[in-house]
């Protein structure tokens, strides 16, 4: 067993505590140690991307317990995709942070690493109930990092999150009872075995179980009719919170694509497609209708929420799709929008620290102090994040359409294609609004910070780089994607395991 499947979990659990503990320490010490720990866990990601893309699947059984008893830690070439995104933009993050945000509030640094182990430890984790517990570290980590800094709106948008949120944890627990009950194992691969073998009205109280977990996960990746929530969190919380969450809705995004073809895929029998025209309509209704919602924004920040909206169906449409060149192509698009969307919600706060009182709201406000600097990144900002060419949104939507075919080509060409229209519209209206139709400038308007403009502009330099080295990106989405059809492969490693 590789030890350093353990890594993801255990540095930031140590480190969160570590902060937990130093908290009165002088904030340099604190800095340090939280920064480390976000270096440290990006080498950790990359080596873990290097061994999933040269080995067979690794199966880690802590305690030397097999599964189903045990806890088991899988990576995959998924899984360590996942983990190299969140560790990337947690480094940025981090460094943002540093800039003065970090002291809005107490316990900045170890919520952070709270939340990122809670972040890997779902994408490791091969386990049902462990995933379950990872959710919970994650979630409340997020209750509190979306009360950093206070004020009312973010207090009310808190409220809100934490209320649907505890729901989805009881339903959640209520899932993962039928599939014990029935299946007599929360082991995904054990579940996926049992699945595919069910009959009679197992099958029945597997495909219920699956499509209350199926619900709890859509929660968390809010799409419709489960969105509401997130364009008012996203909005009231400080800029580094927001760019952290643009990797929240992508572990649910997770889960539903983990779950829908180890456990519901092409093998599991009469409870095979589980919901997938389902997830169709609604990952189209998703992507229509925050595209509309990013046109009528009242600020910077919203129209931002709702393309993280946007990202979401169209992540979703690729999962119903199901096809291994739909699934490389979502791959391929969840890497951009996490990282281009998190960059402007960096942006939009350097923005917003310009323009006084006002904000990011769409109002008619003063000059900026450096309209010309501000302006072109939110417009290189803007192409990328509209889908537009030559950037990485434009190649990952291109791979996603021609990954459909027959009747769904249409439906799906019309609504990524107008969707990005209005979106393009909402954005020409944002930077027409911000950059130049204004006044004199504030007198409360503060200056450039160049290091947090440099490192949410290297952030947003992402999407030139996927572009530029998009040959090997897709080739391993489209492996990653290939691996994740095949079934038999995490049966055979599992296996293994058990006899090792």
């Amino acid at each position: 067993m590789n030890h350093m499947l353990l890594v993801p979990i255990l540095l930031p659990l140590i480190c969160g505590a570590l902060l937990m503990m130093t908290s009165r320490s002088p904030i340099g010490l604190v800095r340090l140690i939280s920064t480390a720990s976000s270096l440290l866990l990006l080498a950790c990601a990359l080596y873990l991307l290097t061994l999933a893309n040269s080995a067979q699947i690794q199966v880690y059984a802590l305690g030397n317990w097999s599964a189903p008893f045990g806890i088991v830690l899988v990576l995959d070439r998924l899984s360590a995709l996942m983990l190299m995104v969140t560790a990337v933009l947690a480094v940025f993050v981090t460094l943002y942070a540093l800039r003065g945000d970090d002291q809005r509030g107490g316990y900045f640094h170890a919520l952070l690493q709270f939340q990122l182990a809670g972040i890997n430890g779902a994408f490791l984790t091969g386990d049902l109930f462990n995933l379950f517990v990872f959710f919970e570290i994650l979630l409340i980590a997020s209750y509190a990092l979306l009360l950093h800094g206070l004020g009312p709106a973010r207090i009310r948008a808190a409220l809100h999150y934490v209320i649907l949120n505890l729901i989805g944890s009881g339903l959640f627990l209520i899932a993962a009872g039928l599939f014990y009950g029935v299946a007599g194992t929360l082991n995904m691969v054990d579940l996926a075995r049992f699945v595919a073998q069910a009959q009679g009205d197992q099958v029945f109280l597997l495909e219920a179980a699956g499509a209350l977990l199926m619900l709890v996960f859509g929660l968390k990746a809010a799409f419709l009719p489960l969105h509401f929530w997130l364009p008012r969190a996203y909005a009231s919380a400080t800029a580094p919170v927001a760019a952290l969450f643009a990797i929240m809705t992508k572990v649910g995004l997770y889960a539903i694509l983990r779950f829908s073809t180890l456990v519901f895929g092409a093998e599991a029998g009469a409870a095979s497609g589980l919901g997938e025209n389902l997830l169709w309509i609604l990952a189209l209704l998703t992507i229509a209708l925050s595209a509309l919602g990013a046109f009528a924004a009242n600020s910077l920040v919203s129209l931002l929420a709702y393309l993280v909206l946007v990202s979401v169906g169209t992540l979703l449409a690729g999962i119903a799709v199901g096809s291994e060149a739909a699934i490389a192509a979502i791959l391929y698009y969840l890497i951009h929008s996490t990282w281009v969307i998190a960059g402007l919600f960096l942006l939009a706060d350097i923005i917003a620290k310009q323009r006084g009182e006002l904000g990011s709201s769409f109002k008619v406000g003063p000059r900026l102090l450096n309209p010309h600097l501000l302006g072109g990144c939110f417009f290189l900002a803007a192409i990328a994040v509209a889908g537009l060419p030559p950037f990485s949104g434009f190649l990952g939507k291109v791979l996603l359409l021609q990954s459909v075919s027959d009747s769904a080509a249409w439906q799906l060409w019309s609504v990524v294609l107008v969707s990005g229209l209005i979106g393009v519209i909402g954005l020409s209206r944002a930077g027409s609004l911000l950059f130049w139709r204004h006044h004199n400038p504030t007198d409360s308007a503060l200056p450039l910070d160049k290091t947090a403009f440099a490192i949410a502009a290297l952030l947003l330099l992402s999407s030139p780089l996927l572009v530029v080295f998009a040959q090997p990106v897709i080739t391993y989405t489209e492996a990653a994607a290939a691996q994740i059809l095949d079934v038999q492969s995490y049966l055979q490693a599992m296996q293994l395991e058990d006899a090792l």
